[in-house]
This record gives structure tokens, sequence and C-alpha cells, in this order.
């Protein structure tokens, strides 16, 4: 096993699965994770103290074959472009899967969720003149109202938040941020350096860090080769450790890794001085080498090599 950098950056185990070629399972004592699987019959969770999370983003609206688990996690771009009748699609599709708890955050597409500083006030012209300014308080009723609380919906954005995935399980903690890097001046967009900085020091410790951004040098390389993850979320995850950061946006870069940690952490104990974390970019988009298959038949959205990826985590370590 390798060992923590000096600069406090996860070292890699070995295991990883974004490219063609590699393994599509990954297994730790903790944690499993399965990449490409049979559909119709998905691989059985490890045990009964196993809690089975289903992984997914950048979905852009398309109701994707999702398998059965404990809790559904997505790391935004729920839409195309954030238009409310998008999102009564996306609330439809998520309201009927059959998971307990569907944990969602935004991303930089879902334009409408974001009110910071009135940026969709300012911008909402540059994609919705022909189809009007969205009511924003109707799609916000329509991820947090009734209807989605009852359906297990829970939509954060920059909010930490706890609940049991079984009934009398353990308690485990997420939390939720939509911001990315800036890109075009697309939603939810930060500036790198100081704003940035800014923004991922307010991350608390969580078992689960939702983000729908990258980290940089983690499952963020382009069609062009070029790392874009976020520097100050890399240099920030020493202190979170996580058991599991999911996040999307790099449609390309599909795939696992779990990396391990080494010496301490920064003294406050709990269980999220995770001995090791599960990074998984869950984008549903198929994009670069691998969106097509062997025939040069482009692969359709959740399909392998871009399925959900599931993760299962040992309830107690």
């Amino acid at each position: 096993m390798s060992s923590e950098t000096e600069t406090g950056a996860p070292a890699d185990t070995g295991n990883a699965a974004s490219e063609c070629g590699l393994t599509s399972v990954l297994r730790t004592p903790t944690a499993v994770v399965h990449l490409e699987y049979d559909a119709a019959a998905p691989p059985p969770a490890p045990g009964a103290g196993w809690t089975r999370f289903v992984c997914v983003s950048d979905t852009h609206t398309r109701a994707v074959r999702v398998p059965p688990g404990d809790v559904l996690l997505h790391g935004g771009d729920l839409t195309h472009s954030g238009k409310a009748a998008e999102f009564e699609g996306v609330l439809a599709w998520l309201g009927a899967l059959p998971h307990a708890a569907k944990i969602i955050i935004a991303g930089n597409h879902d334009l409408s969720l974001d009110g910071h500083d009135g940026w969709y006030d300012r911008n909402w012209r540059r994609w919705h003149e022909s189809a009007k300014k969205q009511d924003v308080a109707r799609i916000r009723e329509l991820l947090q109202g009734p209807k989605a609380a009852q359906a297990g919906i829970v939509y954060l954005e920059d909010r930490k938040y706890e609940f049991e995935a079984k009934e009398n399980g353990r308690m485990w903690s997420i939390y939720g941020s939509p911001w990315s890097p800036w890109f075009m001046d697309w939603g939810f967009n930060y500036e790198r350096g100081e704003e940035a900085d800014q923004r991922v020091a307010a991350f608390p410790k969580a078992d689960i860090l939702l983000t729908h951004g990258p980290p940089h040098e983690i499952l963020d390389k382009t069609i062009h080769e070029e790392h874009v993850g976020c520097e100050s979320l890399l240099a920030r995850l020493p202190s979170l450790r996580p058991r599991l950061h999911l996040f999307g946006h790099i449609h390309e870069d599909h795939g696992a890794i779990i990396k391990q940690w080494s010496g301490p952490g920064d003294g406050s104990g709990g269980d999220t001085q995770a001995g090791q974390t599960v990074f998984v970019n869950a984008a549903q988009w198929p994009m670069g080498p691998r969106s097509r298959g062997p025939e040069g038949k482009r692969v359709r959205f959740g399909e392998a090599p871009f399925q959900p990826v599931i993760v299962d985590l040992l309830d107690e370590v």
C-alpha cells in the first residue's frame, strides 16, 4: 500500500477503473464498487452489514436504467437547461425508482436553480428567451415540496443531511454542493483560486461528499487530455476524508478509484476519519473514446461502459 504524498493528497491503491480494459469491480475490506454488470441481474450486496449506494450523474433529462439499492445519489445536471418541463420529467423518473432515499444536487446545466447574486435573473435570456423565464419557485417546489419528500427525494444545495438508509440502521451523513470551476459562465460556477478556496472551505466533514465537479487529477481528464478538476477541492480532501465522493461533470472520465489515506487527519475524530475514499465519476452521458462500441455504434445513456455505479460500503468501520 502506498502512502500519502507530501501535499496531503490521497495515494492511489491501484484500484482504478476509468479506462478500457481495466477491471469493472474494485474491492477492499470495506468497499466494493461495480462499474459494469448485467443490468437485468445486478450483483448481490456483500452482506447484511453493508449499504448499497447507486451513483448517477449528468443524466440530462434521460430516464436511465438504474439498479435497485438502498440509496440513489445524483451528482447534478439533472436537466439539459433547467426548464420546468425538464424538471417535471426528471422528478417523475426519480419518484418511480425503488430506492428509499434519493439524494440529489444540481449541476451547471440546471440553470434556473442558480440564484446566487441574482445570477439566473441576469442570465436567463442566454438559454430561455424562446421558452420565457422559468418559474423558479415552482421548480424548487418540485424538488423540495411534499410530493418529493414523500418519494424520498432530498435536494441538497450547500447543505449537510443525515439519514438512515435502512430501518434501524446506522446514521449516514452527506454534504451536497452544486458548484464547479468556471466554464463559460454556466450555472453554479466559481473562479479558481481565492473564490474556490472560500467555497470548499465551507464543506463540513461527512461520510459522503456529493459535488458536481471533480477534484483536480481525479477522474477529471477531458477528451483533450486536460485535467480540469478543482485544485482547491483536492487540497481540502485530506481534512474531509469522506468514505465516498461522488461527482460527474467530465463525462468522458466516468469511472471509479479507491484511494488510501495515511497519517492522522485533523484530529476531529468520528467515522469520517476514513482510511480510504471511494471516488466515483458517475456521468451517464457517453463521451470520448468509450462512447462507441466495437462496431462503432454509439453507446446509449446509462449503458456500459457508462452504467450507474454501484458502491457497497461496510456499515461499521
